[in-house]
């Protein structure tokens, strides 16, 4: 049994102009210790799926329905109470903005704290020598000091690494990374990088990982979900996704990646490019979502939506057109 099974997701907010389908019928699964990285540009339900999995979806407007197995028990059936038992202890999620994320009145010591106590009923003191434990643990350095200071104090790099000992602090078994180094420069991307498979390795978690950076997807990560409109559109493990992308939308997504060098061995050619917009997830789309933008598509594809088909051995994905190898039966 998967350490996290979820089975048709959907999330569909309620708005003045009709139904925003943001997640419409997402489904995979992560097992213990595995990275699976979800990627797509900004609008394809990334952070929507995260947020669905910790059951942080206000509804309403919001509305939920599928399956989320964690540990052989749907979270979607669970009390408020379980749940808060769960989040932060058993699933932990590392939020893309450390500076809105961080309570700016409270000092960092405190907020490790505070999951601490909550969950495992630790005294005030023995929160706090855990929270200077957990700050050296993830390389802040005099942290016997930094306990006492405030977010502002820290700098973007620090912040994020406080944002990882919060999410650690209780050993999770799964760790949900939304976007963790987005606002970061590139030295610093690396080492939090660096810092979080490690500490995956230490602690033995599964990690989520959302992100639209298909460079960081290389790095770090053992699978890949590619989304677009709220919907899967490939799943592979990243050597398979990156040597022979099914999907034309994923081919998009893999042009546009800058190519280390390329002007130095006297590359001319542009980035390639993806035509078009996202389409309107409000509105009803017999075909495929994709198929507007699409330089593979045909009448069938503005007609009926492929469903996802394996592709090859353990890669699948949704596409008409998308070439199959032999799949042993």
């Amino acid at each position: 049994m998967a350490l996290l099974e979820v089975e048709d997701l959907q999330t569909h907010f309620r708005t003045p102009d009709g139904i925003n389908r943001s997640v419409d019928g997402v489904t995979f699964s992560i097992e213990s210790g595995q990275t699976l990285a979800l990627v797509g540009e900004s609008g394809c339900g990334k952070s929507v799926t995260a947020m669905s999995i910790l059951r942080l979806i206000p509804e309403p407007p919001g509305k939920m329905a599928g399956k989320i197995r964690f540990m052989g028990r749907n979270l979607l059936d669970l009390s408020d109470k379980e749940m808060r038992g769960i989040r932060g202890n058993d699933i932990s999620m590392i939020f893309q903005e450390p500076m809105n994320s961080l309570n700016p009145v409270l000092t960092i010591g405190r907020q490790i704290g505070e999951t601490l106590r909550l969950h495992q009923g630790l005294s005030q003191k023995e929160a706090e020598q855990r929270a200077v434990d957990m700050l050296s643990r993830v390389g802040i350095p005099e942290p016997t000091r930094r306990v006492g200071e405030y977010p502002h104090q820290l700098s973007g790099g620090m912040r994020q690494r406080v944002m990882i000992a919060i999410a650690l602090a209780c050993n999770p078994k799964l760790l949900i990374a939304d976007e963790p180094t987005t606002a970061l420069d590139v030295t610093i991307q690396a080492q939090i990088l660096d810092l979080v498979r490690d500490l995956k390795t230490d602690i033995g978690a599964a990690i989520l990982l959302i992100t639209h950076d298909l460079g960081v997807v290389a790095e770090v990560a053992d699978r890949v979900i590619v989304m677009y409109a709220g919907r899967k559109m490939e799943e592979a493990s990243v050597p398979e996704l990156f040597a022979n992308p099914k999907h034309p939308y994923t081919e998009g997504l893999l042009g546009a990646i800058p190519r280390l060098g390329s002007s130095l061995r006297g590359a001319t050619a542009r980035l390639s490019e993806i035509p078009g917009m996202v389409p309107n997830l409000k509105k009803q789309i017999d075909g495929c979502l994709f198929s507007e933008r699409c330089y593979k598509a045909t009448d069938i594809c503005r007609k009926i939506a492929p469903g996802l088909e394996e592709k090859a051995p353990g890669h699948v994905a949704a596409c008409h057109y998308a070439s199959k190898e032999m799949v042993p039966a």
